[in-house]
């Protein structure tokens, strides 16, 4: 059972729902740039290995949000903060003997698949032109829309080589859409919302999910209606079960 969690990152959004949401079951502490006052919190430059290596001491598991989180960042910004950092995390968290790292990847890992029909019409509400459709899987290639998305398959990379290399366990979720407000901001997101309640859940499962599972790549998004991403393997083997739909939030 894993008992203490180190979060990268954890001033961010997902940092800020994932504590909430984790802290009364689990000893939550955090590394990042910023002060995070609401947990014991190593303020330091992730960029620079030896200077956050005390963060991973004494840990169970690793949550890795750390990064740039906008898609449009340029390659310099991405290479820093979304390589480097995430090579940083990984073998400071292999020599510290974690055994489950759980990364924060994101759905644009694959994002030039809404480009294409029926995916193209999904995000942009044309939905009478949409008959079945086949959601887009894990299984699927890569296909990122910005270096954002190639940082992000990189993390997932890297993360398959020290699973079998150092035999950890090392699960990739694809995150949708996870916002302030949790509730959809555009048409786009009717498909892609991840409410912070889902989030919270898919990530309990990746912690509680079986020993054996020493890879795997989840898309983690709600239960809409509209979503675009499988999420079958999610529940089949981490036992992940989205709540919420946001067809609740249509015309409010």
């Amino acid at each position: 059972m894993y008992k203490k969690i180190l979060i990268t990152g954890i001033s961010g959004l997902v940092g800020n729902v994932l504590h909430k949401g984790l802290s009364k079951e689990f000893y939550i502490t955090g590394v990042d740039a910023n002060s995070f006052l609401d947990a014991p919190t190593l303020v330091a430059d992730s960029t620079n290995i030896i200077s956050i290596e005390k963060a991973y001491e004494n840990v169970d598991l690793v949550i890795d949000l750390a990064s740039v989180p906008s898609q449009f960042s340029p390659w310099n910004v991405i290479y820093d903060n979304n390589i480097l950092c995430t090579y940083n995390s990984l073998e400071l968290a292999r020599s510290h003997g974690v055994k489950r790292y759980i990364y924060a990847s994101s759905n644009h890992v694959t994002g030039m698949y809404e480009l294409d029909t029926p995916y193209s019409d999904i995000i942009s509400g044309n939905y009478s032109n949409v008959k079945c459709y086949s959601r887009i899987t894990t299984d699927m290639p890569i296909r990122p829309d910005g270096y954002y998305g190639v940082g992000k398959s990189f993390g997932e990379s890297l993360g398959r080589f020290y699973s079998e290399e150092y035999n950890m366990s090392i699960m990739c979720l694809r995150i949708g859409t996870v916002n302030p407000e949790d509730k959809p901001l555009n048409i786009r997101q009717f498909a892609t919302l991840l409410t912070h309640s889902d989030l919270v859940k898919l990530v309990k499962s990746s912690i509680n999910a079986s020993e054996d599972i020493k890879f795997g790549i989840y898309y983690g998004v709600s239960n809409n209606k509209w979503r675009i991403w499988d999420i079958s393997n999610s529940q089949e083997e981490i036992g992940y079960e989205p709540s919420d739909n946001a067809e609740l939030y249509r015309g409010k």
